[in-house]
């Protein structure tokens, strides 16, 4: 029995899939820049719930979007375009910078050994679905015309702001939006108008321009997955605007639930504060990389804390997310070579794990399961990496590529290994931590076992 968290009725639910296959839309990046390892930390529990649901059993039709269009600086309608303005700031079509920050981010993606959907969709090849969307909309009677585009008239729609429990009449303009030419301060674009020269634009029955950001999802949701689907996901700022507006559009044309399970993730937070590019706190995998961490110890970091907990980002708790991964590397390796006789506890571990997984994706109880399985010295070493492996199948952490790196120690460092293998010999112990420090400095650690010292590339 899956339980998962509901943001619709702010409560724990029992998953009830509609039909085979399950059917999951998570919001994709906007393809204008980098995405950063807070962004990546939203993929990663998209990947999580995707994984657990498998391991039950469940087929999946999983489709995430790709925002190439339509996203404007300000959730208030109002700024430039996300796109065009970093097309304009490096000299490239929107296109051409489209199309290299997803493969980036495609890149990334397998290196956190983040599984693909079943579909990515672009936004930009759905401009035709979401014009036919509005002309739903329009003849229902939700739309209206302002200088600047074609919005949906938010007050006409009963429930409005259910997902985030907005209290509408109480809204301050100026705080969430500015009203402008709106009816009202929570009615949103379906469509703008091109007012000046851009790149980005399409002929429609309202004038030449663009369409809103919201609009996309529904679209493209709607379209591949059906008019009522399983699943949705994203991050927690998508709950007050986004997502509300995205529930408002689509039940507005279909008169039905749009959705029947909104999950969202908290945030990875850098000094207390959401990591964004807008604040310069981006902090991409790339640059982990140049600094010798591995995307697998950012992956171990994620799996330690609840997808709808903040996660505080520090170097430190990388260092031990990296540390722990090291272990588990060594113990694998090591259990690989053990061929004593044991206990199968195959089964009994196994209902731990899936328990937990199934408590709305405790990935930090089922980590800990997983090492209870590994310390288990009487658990039959063939069963247990067995077991592992399939505990893997969630965790994504390689159980099966772990091996022996090859390391060429250069004498530099091993001079400073003996050195502090002697000091901590004649227990002077203080000493013996400045060396290992000065060797993790230099780009190598060590960690201390019963068979002696072991040197790992930081």
């Amino acid at each position: 029995m899956i339980k998962l968290y509901n943001t619709l009725t702010n409560r724990k639910e029992v998953f009830k899939p509609i039909s085979s296959p399950v059917r999951i839309y998570s919001c994709g990046p906007t393809v204008y820049w980098y995405q950063h390892i807070g962004n990546l930390r939203s993929y990663f529990f998209a990947d999580i719930l995707v994984r657990t649901l498998m391991y039950n059993g469940l087929k999946i039709k999983h489709v995430i979007n790709v925002t190439d269009v339509g996203h404007l600086t300000s959730d208030a309608d109002t700024g430039e375009d996300k796109m065009e303005k970093a097309a304009e700031k490096e000299g490239k079509k929107a296109e051409e910078i489209a199309k290299f920050y997803f493969r980036a981010f495609e890149k990334d993606l397998r290196k956190m050994n983040i599984l693909a959907p079943w579909k990515w969709v672009w936004a930009s090849n759905h401009i035709k679905e979401q014009i036919n969307l509005i002309k739903k909309l329009e003849k229902k009677g939700f739309t209206y015309k302002t200088n600047d585009g074609i919005y949906f008239d938010s007050t006409k729609f009963k429930g409005y702001g259910k997902l985030a429990n907005l209290k509408v009449d109480k809204l301050k303009a100026g705080k969430r939006i500015k009203v402008g030419e709106k009816k009202h301060k929570t009615d949103f674009a379906l469509w703008k108008f091109s007012l000046e020269s851009r790149e980005q634009e399409w002929d429609s029955p309202w004038g030449l321009g663009f369409p809103g950001w919201h609009l996309e999802c529904s679209a493209m949701s709607m379209k591949y997955l059906g008019n009522r689907f399983d699943i949705h996901t994203g991050g927690e700022e998508h709950i007050p605007v986004h997502h509300t507006n995205e529930i408002a559009q689509s039940e507005a044309i279909t008169g039905k639930k749009f959705v029947n399970y909104w999950l969202h993730g908290r945030w990875l937070l850098s000094s207390d504060e959401k990591m964004s590019k807008s604040k310069g706190k981006a902090l991409t995998l790339d640059k982990l990389e140049k600094r010798n961490y591995k995307p697998e110890h950012l992956r171990y970091l994620f799996l330690m804390t609840h997808y709808m907990k903040p996660l505080k980002f520090s170097f430190e708790n990388l260092d031990a997310a990296r540390n722990a991964y090291l272990k588990i590397n060594r113990k694998v390796i090591e259990l690989r070579q053990d061929s004593r006789k044991g206990i199968d506890r195959t089964k009994q571990y196994d209902k731990e794990f899936l328990k937990n997984l199934n408590d709305d994706l405790n990935t930090a109880g089922a980590l800990k399961v997983f090492w209870n399985v590994l310390d288990d010295f009487d658990f039959s070493p063939e069963k247990k990496i067995k077991l592992l492996e399939k505990f893997d199948s969630v965790l994504g952490l390689g159980i099966k590529e772990m091996k022996q790196d090859e390391l060429k120690i250069p004498r530099e460092i091993m001079k400073l290994v003996l050195e502090r293998e002697k000091l901590r010999k004649e227990k002077d112990y203080a000493k013996a931590d400045i060396l290992r420090v000065r060797i993790k400095e230099k780009g190598y650690i060590l960690e201390d076992g019963e068979q002696g010292v072991r040197v790992e590339k930081a």
